[in-house]
């Protein structure tokens, strides 16, 4: 299985709550923040609702 690069682009601050627990799900503490997770549904679920947030890629 793949695995998903994660970088938030974009500040939570100023976003609705439900934007700000997605990404501290996801497990992004800041602007710029860098994280890798396995390519699941549950994490592309995540990914979809904040995606103007953030950049991926899928690293081999």
């Amino acid at each position: 299985m793949s695995k998903l690069k994660i970088t938030q682009i974009r500040s939570a601050s100023g976003r609705p709550p439900k934007h700000r627990r997605i990404i501290a799900a996801l497990g992004l503490r800041h602007h710029q923040a860098v994280v890798e997770h396995e390519d699941t549904p549950t994490i592309r679920g995540m990914v979809n609702k904040v995606c103007h947030l953030l950049r991926v890629e899928e690293v081999k």
